[in-house]
């Protein structure tokens, strides 16, 4: 115990069985626990009171990350600009509640991969009188959108041994496309994780990055009975397994802070990082009756399944419903589409550049709240939009289409209603409200950052779905890293 609670790097070898007394940790001066979500294009930052569990302090910038790349149909993001996102997030929580942080929870966008070499990962510094960390010598982060691996190249990897499939933007199917297009840029590096699971090494100093069964399932080749990787098949295949972070359990911490850190204590306790999914369903599913709808970048309807289930020994790749790790070994029946609020975002770029080319120059804003406005005035439209423009995991084929078009139903708001209808009629194609009903569903609680922001989506999710569809409680990934260690303390 003395060496793990010594100062310096922490080994991965014992960290991971290590479940921490925390509250044997803490003294009573110490009374909050931050909570930090890494999203697709933004970072939040929560600081929740121990004691009463409410939320004192929370702050949320965009990240404006994402970076150009010569390979067709990828999706990176420069680290640099995220971790500097991060800082100026923290930095703006109050000083005094910061150096009374007794855990850190964390979470964030499952699938992707960026790499860096152990013991040069980042540099750590004074910058405006405050300690903390910033990337070196890493690569970009290639994210959960990334579409560089084709149908056709993943039908040349090998079958994983697990419930779950695997597709491109998927930390493995990246992985072995580098290893075919790009071997020498794998040989530059020794550690590989997800970006959330990045920064726990950094603050953590590990010399071997951990990552919890929550993301390590959404990388692919990873099998949630055993909690292990499909070392066998990939080394078959000349996969790099030495880049493989070491699983964990979700839920248990990865080591101790090996320097103070905005204020944050040295040696305070940090989770391993968690997926943003099921952190945002543990900020808000009330019970197991409960299904849980999230509309931010992408879309997912998900719910509980009972305790003791236990997925598929193989995976479906047509099957438009997944079964995700949770905690303690339950799982959660997922919808996952890709076509979510980033399809209203495109919409709205669209006609953003039709009318700059025009010569008209509105910006975003303006046309997405007019958009909303004219679709709220339009309860209804015979105009059909199939919104499945990014395609869909268990249909990479899949192409947007629009439909029934006639001179009566073209205006703005009923194109607008159309395709908010077809954002929620997709999901419920996915996973149909029949299904819910047969699960035991009584309720779902609807939330994210699209369905917060557009009156007419909501309008649409209660009416494709004849449930009780709630709308108070948001999802909240930070919130839910947080709870989730509050919990377990």
């Amino acid at each position: 115990m003395a060496e793990i609670f010594g100062l310096g790097k922490v080994s991965s070898k014992h960290v991971g069985e290590l479940v921490f007394d925390i509250m044997a940790l803490s003294s009573s001066s110490y009374k909050y626990v931050l909570g930090m979500d890494f999203g697709t294009t933004s970072i939040k930052v929560v600081l929740i009171d121990t004691q009463s569990k409410e939320i004192t302090d929370s702050y949320t910038l965009p990240t404006k990350a994402d970076s150009s790349n010569t390979v067709e149909h990828a999706k990176e993001q420069d680290p640099e600009r995220i971790i500097d996102t991060l800082n100026q997030c923290i930095a703006a929580l109050p000083r005094d509640k910061l150096q009374n942080v007794t855990k850190i929870g964390v979470s964030g966008q499952m699938h992707g991969v960026m790499f860096w070499k152990a013991g040069t990962g980042c540099s750590w510094g004074t910058r405006d009188a405050v300690h903390m960390f910033w990337p070196s010598e890493t690569s970009q982060l290639t994210t959960w959108q990334d579409g560089r691996c084709s149908s056709d190249f993943l039908s040349t990897l090998p079958q994983p041994n697990s419930h779950l499939s695997v597709a491109t933007g998927f930390g493995c199917a990246t992985i072995f496309w580098h290893l075919r297009h790009r071997p020498e840029f794998l040989a530059e590096f020794t550690s590989a994780g997800t970006i959330h699971d990045y920064v726990v090494a950094m603050l953590c100093g590990l010399d071997k990055c951990l990552m919890s069964t929550q993301n390590a399932a959404s990388w692919g080749y990873f099998n949630t009975r055993s909690h292990q990787w499909n070392l066998d098949i990939l080394e078959d295949s000349g996969f790099p397994v030495h880049l493989l972070p070491d699983p964990v359990q979700s839920g248990c911490y990865a080591g101790l802070s090996c320097a103070e850190w905005h204020g944050i204590p040295l040696q305070t306790p940090v989770a391993a990082a968690l997926g943003d999914f099921q952190c945002s369903v543990y900020s808000c599913m009330t019970d197991r009756t409960s299904a849980v709808l999230n509309v931010s970048t992408s879309a997912q309807l998900t719910y509980a399944m009972p305790a003791g289930f236990e997925p598929p020994t193989t995976p479906d790749p047509s099957s438009p419903v997944s079964y995700f790790p949770y905690f303690d070994g339950t799982y959660l029946a997922v919808a996952a589409s890709l076509n979510g609020g980033n399809v209203m975002a495109t919409f709205v770029e669209m006609l953003t550049s039709w009318m700059k080319e025009l010569g008209t120059d509105v910006d975003d804003s303006t046309i997405y709240s007019r958009l909303i406005k004219a679709a709220l005035d339009q309860e209804s439209s015979d105009l059909t939009v199939s919104p499945t423009i990014f395609g869909e995991r268990h249909n990479t084929s899949s192409l947007g289409q629009v439909c029934n078009i006639s001179v009566s139903n073209i205006s703005v708001g009923q194109v607008t209603r159309a395709l908010c209808r077809g954002i929620m009629d997709n999901l419920a194609s996915m996973l149909p409200p029949e299904a819910l009903l047969e699960s035991g569903v009584t309720q779902i609680m609807g939330s994210g950052s699209a369905l917060s922001r557009n009156e007419v989506l909501r309008q649409e999710a209660e009416r494709a779905f004849p449930l009780p569809v709630l709308f108070g409680k948001d999802v909240d990934s930070a919130v839910g890293a947080a709870m989730i260690v509050i919990d377990r303390s």
